[in-house]
């Protein structure tokens, strides 16, 4: 798979010097220059989209603002005594004077609350057959007609004396407004003592309102008013109406402030109108927006790929000039190649950094001749040396051959002392001619330091003793070859050894710590390491063993081999940690029997 991806890429360093300035170069600029395009087309959308949500909100708080108008006119009317007297004894004042006093109130509020919005109407019904209004209507007003509509039904204003209409049918004022609907506050009029006296509707003709509001907007884009249901209220352009899929997306993502609508290649955003539960809805033709930003970047482009165009062909040319010199010298390159370094190249044809490179390549072939030189004369001196090696290497293999004899020499009189002995010392010497293992298994490590304690003890008479402590799962954990040789040898000579008469005791425990770590320690109750110091003056050399055991877990474990080392009076402790390395046979929590 690597290699077909190899194969792709071309060989030639023209070639090569061609496809990284435009894929190092030129992409990633072209990327980035698409990508700034599209973030300033994201920017534009989202300023836009705040400015038309602001003006969505102007709209809402003006309507709202005519229905807390119209809901204050309720209370004013409710309040009035004149109305309520008017519309409790009518029989007190002749017909046409009530008509005058109702039709005064109707002006005085006009004028008060609806000075600027002059489409709101009003319609006072009491229970003795009389109907008012502030309007003048061609045809009689029906006054059986007027109270049996359904927004003065009881039952539909939840237990309260009023609600709101908002797709009221205009049957009434056909001949006044054109809207087909009007959003109507339908109300009874009580006293203090919740005792109905007559009925209210106050109408405001929301198709007035929405086109008196939409004159301020300075973009050319539409404005609709539809139900949380989806159905069509109002809109600013006759015959405009949105999609199913838009009115489906609204009502589904209420609080959402604007999305694109592909289908129309517009911007949509919209208000929810809570107290009505109508959607105020803005949609922008995209093209309005990006007409300006499309053409620079046609133009943009076209420069960018015109300068593209020129580059590349300078950068063809300038490749071509540099590489054709490099052909030469590559064709020059492999003939002193064959002719096993002998000739150089001309540095007469050459100029610039071709020169220079011509005249370090010349350079080179003399250092790899003289190099050639000297790896001749060192081999010579490996051989000399490996011949050295193996004679020495001799001795070893010799002294366990004659331990071997010895033993055997042993077993034939009967001394088992001096046949144990050889027995453990052949097995030190064969772990250290064993060369090729830094790790062992930890069975392995304590077998030869109980070799190793069994010499010590013929020495000693048999004055110390050593006790082993591990568990059966960590038999065939990995630790370093020789590293608890060298510490309990140090605990004999130097803490057990000084110890006049008073048997010692060593004590090698060795445990698993956390779940990846093995602990190894090695404590005995000598004299410490202080006093074995100050009684040491009659070494003849200083003590290695513990400073080879340290510098050997740094070098197999870094900085996980970790040691301390505890020194008393009353004896040392020697403690070191290592990653925990099972070895096979060690599989699955079970010894496998080998």
């Amino acid at each position: 798979m690597l290699n077909r991806i190899r194969s792709l890429f071309p060989h030639k360093l023209k070639y090569r010097l061609f496809a990284a300035f435009v894929l190092v170069i030129l992409l990633p600029f072209g990327i980035l220059n698409l990508y700034n395009y599209q973030r300033i087309e994201t920017l534009v959308q989202e300023k836009i989209s705040q400015q038309s949500h602001s003006q969505l909100e102007q709209m809402y708080r003006t309507l709202e603002d005519q229905l807390s108008v119209a809901f204050k006119t309720l209370i004013f009317l409710e309040q009035d005594s004149t109305v309520a007297s008017v519309l409790t004894h009518p029989g007190q004042r002749q017909g046409l004077e009530n008509k005058n006093l109702m039709e005064e109130k109707f002006k005085n509020l006009n004028n008060s609350f609806f000075l600027y919005n002059p489409s709101v109407y009003f319609t006072i019904l009491d229970f003795h057959g009389n109907a008012y209004t502030s309007y003048s209507p061609r045809e009689a007003l029906d006054y059986r007609k007027l109270r049996d509509n359904p927004g003065f039904d009881r039952e539909q204003m939840d237990g309260v004396s009023y609600h709101w209409v908002s797709s009221d049918a205009n049957y009434v004022l056909r001949d006044i407004s054109t809207s087909p609907y009007l959003l109507s506050l339908y109300a009874y009029m009580e006293t203090p003592r919740n005792k109905p006296y007559g009925m209210a509707r106050i109408s405001i003709d929301y198709s007035f309102w929405f086109q008196s509001v939409l004159k301020q907007s300075t973009l050319r884009q539409e404005y609709f008013l539809i139900t949380s249901a989806g159905e069509n209220v109002s809109q600013s352009i006759l015959n405009s109406s949105l999609t199913g899929e838009v009115k489906a997306r609204i009502a589904a993502e209420p609080r959402q402030k604007y999305f694109i609508d592909k289908t129309s290649n517009t911007l949509v955003n919209y208000i929810y109108v809570e107290s009505l539960d109508w959607y105020i809805v803005n949609r922008i033709p995209l093209t309005v927006l990006f007409n300006e930003i499309e053409e620079l970047k046609r133009q943009y482009f076209m420069t960018f790929f015109l300068l593209t165009g020129a580059f590349l062909i300078m950068t063809f040319i300038i490749a071509a000039t540099i590489t054709r010199p490099l052909s030469h010298l590559q064709n020059k390159m492999k003939a002193v190649v064959r002719n096993n370094l002998k000739i150089r190249l001309p540095e007469h044809k050459f100029r610039g950094e071709i020169l220079e490179l011509t005249q370090t390549f010349n350079s080179m072939l003399n250092d790899m001749d003289m190099l050639i030189q000297r790896l001749k004369a060192e081999e010579r001196q490996k051989e000399a040396v490996h011949f050295h090696m193996l004679l020495a290497q001799m001795n070893p293999h010799f002294l366990l051959n004659t331990l071997n004899t010895v033993k055997w020499s042993a077993i034939r009189h009967g001394n088992e002392d001096i046949t144990n002995i050889t027995l453990s010392l052949g097995k030190l010497l064969e772990a250290s001619l064993n060369t090729e293992k830094d790790l062992v298994h930890l069975k392995d490590e304590i077998e030869l330091v109980q070799a190793y304690v069994h010499i010590q003890q013929v020495r000693y008479n048999h004055r110390f003793d050593v006790t082993f402590a591990y568990d059966e799962d960590i038999l065939y954990a990995l630790v370093p070859k020789l590293c608890l040789q060298p510490l309990v040898e140090n605990a004999i000579l130097h803490g057990i050894g000084p110890l006049p008469e008073q048997e010692g005791l060593i004590e090698i425990t060795v445990t698993r710590e956390g779940p990846n770590r093995l602990a190894v320690e090695i404590k005995d109750n000598g004299v410490g390491m202080e006093q074995s110091r100050q009684a040491g003056g009659m070494r003849k050399r200083p003590g290695i063993g513990l400073n080879n055991v340290q510098e050997l877990l740094r070098l197999l474990f870094k900085e996980e081999g970790i040691m301390e080392i505890i020194s008393s009076e009353r004896g040392t402790r020697i403690r070191f940690s290592i990653p925990l390395l099972i070895s096979t046979p060690y599989q699955n929590d079970h010894l496998i029997s080998s």
